[in-house]
């Protein structure tokens, strides 16, 4: 490819991204203005009414992303970004996402193609492509986290909502205690459910919320048997009593048979660790000898099908024991 192609082309995109930044910048000064006002006439304003202006103003920022949110809806992936970020519990719009991840591909394809020379410059798309995942891995660690905190959670949010029911309490109730009595992230998500609740929105439908943006199988069953209590009634604390009892069943389980496969889990470490650190010594032992897979066209292919098979091998490994309880 003629370098005044790749020029043009980091440029042109270069010149794009910097128009988006400084039309974000603007668009945030233009809410912040809003803000103060709105904030200036808060006094005045009902508690209701308080409640609605976060979600006014998230409303109007919407358009900050104007140009990517239209590519993300075009090619319908802007409410599974969306959710995707709302079960890791990032405040970001999924534009935000987006322009992270062109930003790291750019960056690292500018940097590996004006390091590196000759054969070396077709790992550059590679090394791009890499990058470019990282927004969307961080993010997915963080869900992970997330779900997995939730999780440890909510068996004993079960025991505390059939406590309050046997008090006398009524479920929103019980719903509202829990923001007041756990941590995060338990805590924010049952404080959804109940605003949403409370401002009219039908019980089933925050539960089902719930359930999407806390895709546990633990949640599925706890929004079943509220939902099917409610229809066909029954007792419902005695209910969650049992649902608790089986999850902390489940837990104790989960943690033997981890146990027992941790061995399994080390072995596909070392296996695909080994290969790497070899190459590393033999790279600084004689780095002559290791430029054959960077400036061969042979050597790129055997690179190229060494590392895919290294990887898959890993995840085979990884899904063998990754045994779901």
């Amino acid at each position: 490819m003629a370098p005044w192609v790749i020029w043009f082309a980091v440029t042109w995109v270069v010149t794009v991204v910097v128009l988006l930044v400084v039309w974000t910048s603007h668009q945030q000064k233009r809410l912040k203005r809003i803000k103060e006002r709105l904030l200036a006439d808060d006094q005045s304003r009902s508690a209701r009414r308080r409640r609605a202006q976060p979600a006014l103003l998230k409303t109007e920022g919407s358009s900050e992303q104007h140009l990517a949110s239209r590519l993300l809806e075009k090619f319908r992936y802007q409410e599974r970004l969306q959710l995707f970020l709302e079960q890791a519990g990032v405040k970001w719009k999924p534009a935000r996402l987006v322009h992270a991840s062109m930003g790291l591909f750019l960056v690292g394809f500018a940097a590996a193609w004006y390091s590196a020379s000759g054969g070396g410059r077709s790992l550059a798309l590679p090394v791009a492509s890499a990058l470019a995942t990282l927004p969307f891995a961080y993010v997915y660690r963080l869900r992970a986290r997330r779900l997995r905190a939730f999780e440890a959670q909510f068996p004993e949010a079960l025991g505390f909502i059939a406590r309050s029911m046997r008090a006398g309490h009524a479920f929103s109730v019980a719903l509202e205690m829990l923001h007041q009595e756990f941590d995060e992230p338990l805590a924010s998500e049952f404080r959804r459910v109940f605003d949403e609740h409370n401002l009219g929105m039908p019980l089933e439908t925050a539960l089902q919320g719930l359930s999407r943006r806390v895709p546990l199988m633990d949640v599925h069953f706890f929004v079943s048997a509220v939902l099917l209590q409610r229809r066909t009634g029954g007792n419902l604390a005695e209910i969650l009593d049992n649902l608790a009892t089986l999850i902390r069943e489940r837990f104790k389980l989960r943690g033997k048979i981890r146990a027992i496969s941790a061995h399994g889990r080390m072995t596909g470490m070392a296996l695909t660790a080994i290969p790497i650190v070899v190459a590393l010594m033999l790279f600084y032992v004689n780095p002559e000898y290791m430029q054959f897979f960077f400036n061969d066209e042979t050597g790129r292919l055997m690179l190229g099908v060494a590392v895919g098979l290294q990887v898959l091998g890993y995840l085979i490994i990884q899904r063998i024991v990754a045994i779901e309880i």
